[in-house]
C-alpha cells in the first residue's frame, strides 16, 4: 500500500487496512484530487457518507488501474462535484438524501430513495418531504405546443418490481425519459449494521434475486479480510463456476426477452428453456436455483464430487451447441439485425462520461472488467477477452451478451478438468478486524459490483455500503432513448436489462 501524489491511499482489492491508514483531507483537497482522478481518467467506485462519533465523514473509493481511497469532514455544502464530472451524479444525490448534505449547484437534485435524512436536518431538495409519497417533486419538463409527456409505472404489467418512467416527446420522438425509483427501499444497509453473523449472508443474498451469488460473494471476500480466513483452491473454482452459472442463466433470458420484443419467438421460447437449464446446473450444485446458500465467509456451503462433476459436464456439454445455435437464429435473421442496429445508441464519449459499466459499458467500447482488472477467485488463471463490436446500441448489447454465454460456457467446462472437491465450511461466529476497511470489486453479469465495510473500535460493522452496477447504468438507459421513437423502450429497457431492488437498496 502507498499513498498517491493526490493524498489517496493505494489499496488491493478485499484487503482489509487500518481506519487510520486511510489519507483523512482538508475538504478542499479532496474535493480536487478526487476531481483530478476522474477528470484524468478513473472511475468512481464509491462516494457516501458516514457517522463517525459524532460528525459525518465523506469516503471516496475510485478506480484507476488500481483502488484509491480518500476520506474527509462533510461540510454542510459544498460545490457540486457533478458540475465538472458527471460520474458522481447520483453518489452525490444519495449523500444529500441521507445527511441533508447539499451539492451546491448540482445538475438535477432530488431524492433518491425517498426517506427523511438521518441527521434532523431540514430537506435539501426544495419541496416538502412527504413519507411514503416517492414522486414529490416536479418532474423535468419540455415546453413546447406538441411536446407531450407519456408515463409508464411504477406499476408495470407482469411481475417486475416498481419504477416510474416520464418521457417528453414530440409525436413519437423521445427527447428526454426521465426515470425515478426508490419505490421498494427497503433499509439494506441499515440491516447490516446488527445483524448477527449467521444471519448476513441470508440479508446479503436478499439484495438481488439475480446477482445473488456476486452479492455473497463480495461479502464474503469482505469478511475473509477482516478475519485473516483464506479459502482453499477448491472453493475459489466452485465460486467461479457459480458465478458464471449466474452470468449465462441472465444473459440467456435476456437473449430470449429481446427475442420477445421484436416478436422472434423461436428463440425466445428456446431461450427460456435453456435459461431453466442452466439455473438447474445452479441447482444441482447448492439445491437452489438462484444460488442461495452456495458461498458462504471462509469457503463454500457445497462441494462438487465426482457424480455432480460429471453430471455438470454433460449438461453443459448438450447446452453449449443449443445455445450457439439459438444466438446464431436470432443474431443472424436480418429482420431481427434491422431492429437491433442503431436502436439506442449510446456514444463512447457518453458512456465515458456516466461511468457506465459491464456489458452496456463494454458495449460502447470501454472494455473494463474486474474479472480481468481486479481478478478474485479463480479469475487469475483464466483469460478474459475483449469485446470487438463496441456500436453501443441494442445490437452490441445484445452480441455482448451472447459472447459472455459462449466464453462462460468455456470457462465452466475447463474448471470442471480439475479436481475441486473442497472441505466445505459453517463459519459460524467471527470477530471482525477493529477499526478498519475492506473493499471487495468483482464483476456481476450487470458489471462491477463493490460492497464496502468499515468497523469500529470493537470490531462491529460501522458502515455496510452496497453499489450495484445498475447504480451507474440507469442514466445510460436514459440516454439510450434520447431521439429514438417512444415505441423502442421495451426494446432498449431489456437489452440495459437493470436492477431496480438493487439500486433502491
Amino acid at each position: 500500500m502507498k499513498t498517491m501524489k493526490t493524498g489517496f491511499l493505494n489499496i488491493s482489492n478485499g484487503t482489509a487496512v487500518s481506519r487510520s491508514e486511510i489519507a483523512h483531507l482538508p475538504f478542499e483537497d479532496f474535493r480536487e484530487n478526487a476531481l483530478k482522478i476522474v477528470k484524468d481518467g478513473g472511475k468512481v467506485v464509491h462516494y457516501f457518507g458516514y457517522k463517525e462519533r459524532n460528525s459525518i465523514k465523506l469516503i471516496a473509493v475510485l478506480r484507476t488501474n488500481e483502488l484509491l481511497i480518500a476520506s474527509t469532514n462533510a461540510p454542510d455544502s459544498y460545490p457540486s462535484f457533478t458540475n465538472e464530472c458527471e460520474q458522481f451524479h447520483m453518489f452525490e444525490r444519495e449523500i444529500a438524501e441521507q445527511y441533508g448534505i447539499k451539492p451546491v449547484g448540482h445538475p438535477w437534485l432530488k431524492m433518491v430513495r425517498y426517506h427523511p435524512n438521518t441527521t434532523g436536518k431540514p430537506d435539501v431538495f426544495g419541496n416538502d418531504y412527504k413519507e411514503d409519497i416517492p414522486g414529490n417533486y416536479d418532474y423535468y419538463q419540455v415546453e413546447g405546443d406538441e411536446v407531450h409527456e407519456v408515463a409508464v409505472g411504477p406499476v408495470h404489467a407482469g411481475v417486475i418490481e416498481p419504477g416510474h418512467f416520464r418521457f417528453n416527446c414530440i409525436g413519437e420522438r423521445v427527447f428526454h425519459l426521465e426515470i425515478q425509483l426508490g419505490y421498494q427501499h427497503r433499509g439494506i444497509e441499515n440491516l447490516l449494521l446488527d445483524v448477527e453473523n449467521k444471519r448476513l449472508p441470508i440479508i446479503i443474498e436478499s439484495i438481488a434475486g439475480d446477482t445473488t451469488v456476486a452479492n455473497c460473494t463480495c461479502m464474503s471476500q469482505a469478511i475473509e479480510a477482516l478475519t485473516n480466513v483464506k479459502t482453499d483452491r477448491g472453493s475459489k473454482i466452485i465460486r467461479t463456476i457459480a458465478l458464471e452459472l449466474e452470468r449465462i442463466a441472465n444473459h440467456t433470458g435476456d437473449l430470449g426477452a429481446l427475442s420477445g420484443d421484436v416478436a422472434f419467438l423461436p428463440p425466445a421460447n428456446y431461450f427460456g428453456r435453456m435459461r431453466g437449464d442452466f439455473l438447474n446446473m445452479t441447482l444441482l450444485i447448492c439445491g437452489n436455483r438462484l444460488g442461495k446458500g452456495v458461498v458462504r465467509p471462509g469457503g463454500v456451503r457445497f462441494s462438487i464430487d465426482d457424480e455432480i462433476n460429471k453430471e455438470l459436464s454433460n449438461r453443459i456439454n448438450v447446452l453449449k451447441p443449443q445455445t450457439q445455435n439459438v444466438i446464431d437464429l436470432l443474431l443472424g435473421t436480418p429482420s431481427v439485425r434491422s431492429r437491433f442496429e442503431r436502436c439506442g445508441t449510446v456514444s463512447n464519449y457518453d458512456a465515458d462520461k456516466l461511468g457506465l459499466v459491464g456489458p452496456a459499458g463494454r458495449a460502447c467500447g470501454i472494455q473494463y472488467d474486474a474479472r480481468r482488472e481486479f481478478p478474485t477467485e479463480y479469475y487469475k488463471d483464466i483469460k478474459i477477452h475483449e469485446f470487438s463490436d463496441p456500436t453501443g446500441d441494442v445490437y452490441a448489447r445484445a452480441k455482448i451478451r451472447a459472447d459472455e454465454c459462449m466464453r462462460s460456457i468455456n470457462i465452466i467446462q475447463a474448471l470442471l478438468e480439475n479436481d475441486i472437491k473442497t472441505q466445505t465450511i459453517d463459519f459460524g461466529n467471527y470477530d471482525l478486524s477493529p477499526e478498519s476497511v475492506v473493499v471487495t470489486v468483482n464483476e456481476a453479469w450487470r458489471g462491477e459490483l463493490s460492497h464496502c465495510i468499515l468497523t469500529d473500535e470493537n470490531g462491529k460493522i460501522d458502515k455496510y455500503k452496497v453499489k450495484d452496477p445498475s447504480f451507474h447504468n440507469w442514466n445510460g438507459l436514459s440516454m439510450s432513448l434520447r431521439d429514438t421513437g417512444i415505441s423502442d423502450f421495451p426494446l432498449n429497457n431489456k437489452s440495459f436489462n437493470l436492477s431496480y431492488c438493487g439500486f433502491d437498496l
